[in-house]
């Protein structure tokens, strides 16, 4: 068993009507310490709206070819 936290992908909206923006990732050992984190590091300057962090294993890609 792992004893590394999971990676968070952290997304902002800066602004009501804008589309969220990855602004970074961040290792945390569950959902409420890695939303206090990235509130911490990529909102010091109030600069978003809407803040999300999702799990990176959970993420699915999917690109052109893929549709």
């Amino acid at each position: 068993m792992s004893k590394e936290w999971p990676l968070w992908e952290v997304f902002i909206r800066s602004q009501h009507g804008l589309a969220h923006k990855h602004v970074g990732s961040l290792h945390a050992p569950d959902a409420e310490m890695a939303v206090n984190n990235a509130r911490d590091v990529h909102t010091r300057r109030n600069d978003g709206v809407s803040i999300w962090v999702v799990r990176a294993g959970d993420i699915v890609p999917r690109g052109p070819a893929d549709r």
